[in-house]
């Protein structure tokens, strides 16, 4: 380990400047402080530093219920000219959403209502696009051709809102924006689904599964580019991955699951999972694992009668406490058997 001793001796020797070892020095107390309160193998989470992000949290939420409802008021009296009322309102509600981020988020670091501001930024932004945008009289008609638009500039939008805010659940609000607008373009050329299960049916006949999973792929390979740039997770890059899997995990799962299930294909969906758990261990990441969990239960229910699908959840049971318990042991063994394959350095370091 390169210590001060070091850096003082690599500025003498000129290798560094003072500037890059005052750097250096601070990225290493960086990196050692982000994970110096977490056990070993635990993975960084935060939805909140503290019970005053709770409290502006519930009074954003205020607010915003508050505002909705003077706005549909407003929407409601001016229904002959709803363009104008889109813009009018739309854009004085991005306009107070932005002055609230530049506070909560620029300059106080908050994490809960970052995540507050950022929803309520899509939604201001999705409902007066598509009220200036779409048709109502085709829309009603399932003719959906007039929401592709709106959907795309409203995603843009959210992009443009994460690259000035640095949220890192924009970013998962981002890629489901991507899944709905690819959905309308096939709805409008395909037909709209007739039910949930054709999103992730493959054997459904139309495109919606497939794109659920190409998408799926996608983002996982997103969110996987984040963390292998920040294998010690402590930097947004790595929280922005989190909440990438969050979004690919159950696209993937869901379709994989559904469409195996629908073919009675048990016994291959057991493998299929078994790979997402093993994927979810030696990248470090439960959310492939959770996704996993339903259908496991839903495996068990089907197959099994009521006493060995009651014997089989409890089983899952204590495998899911074992695993909580002895996450970094397995992982260890694991890196260790396929250190020769994977790409170590770009993953997070075992400690055992």
């Amino acid at each position: 380990m390169i210590d001060r001793d070091d850096l003082k001796a690599a500025v003498g020797a000129g290798i560094v400047s003072e500037a890059q070892a005052a750097s250096l020095a601070g990225l290493a107390n960086q990196r050692h402080g982000a994970r110096s309160d977490l056990d070993v193998g635990d993975e960084p989470f935060e939805l909140f530093k503290g019970f005053n992000e709770i409290f502006i949290m519930v009074g954003l939420l205020i607010l915003a219920m508050g505002w909705a409802g003077v706005v549909g008021i407003a929407y409601a009296s001016e229904i002959s000219n709803p363009q104008q009322s889109a813009v009018l309102y739309g854009g004085i509600g991005t306009a107070i959403i932005w002055a609230l981020s530049e506070y909560f988020i620029r300059r106080r670091r908050m994490v809960g209502p970052a995540i507050a501001l950022s929803i309520l930024f899509a939604g201001n932004t999705a409902l007066a696009l598509t009220i200036y945008f779409a048709q109502p009289f085709m829309v009603a008609q399932q003719d959906y051709t007039s929401l592709p638009l709106p959907m795309i500039l409203g995603t843009l939008a959210l992009g443009v809102y994460w690259w000035r805010f640095r949220v890192p659940f924009a970013m998962a609000m981002i890629a489901v924006g991507c899944f709905i607008v690819a959905i309308l373009f096939a709805a409008t050329s395909q037909g709209t689904p007739t039910n949930l299960s054709d999103l992730f049916l493959l054997s459904a006949g139309g495109p919606f599964a497939w794109i659920t999973l190409v998408l799926g792929v996608l983002v996982f390979a997103a969110a996987m580019a984040f963390d292998m740039s920040d294998p010690h997770r402590v930097t947004r890059r790595a929280a922005n991955g989190f909440w990438l899997h969050v979004v690919a995990a159950p696209a993937l799962v869901n379709t994989l699951a559904l469409s195996l299930l629908d073919r009675d294909a048990h016994w291959l969906l057991l493998a299929v999972m078994l790979v997402f758990a093993l994927v979810a261990i030696i990248i470090d990441r439960r959310s492939f694992l959770i996704a996993a969990i339903g259908y496991i239960v839903a495996l068990a229910g089907t197959v099994f009668d009521g006493e060995t699908t009651a014997l089989t959840v409890l089983i899952l049971g204590i495998i899911l406490l074992l695993l909580g318990a002895f996450w970094e042991r397995i992982r260890a063994r694991l890196l260790r058997v396929m250190g020769g394959v994977l790409p170590l350095h770009r993953l997070p370091p075992s400690n055992i």
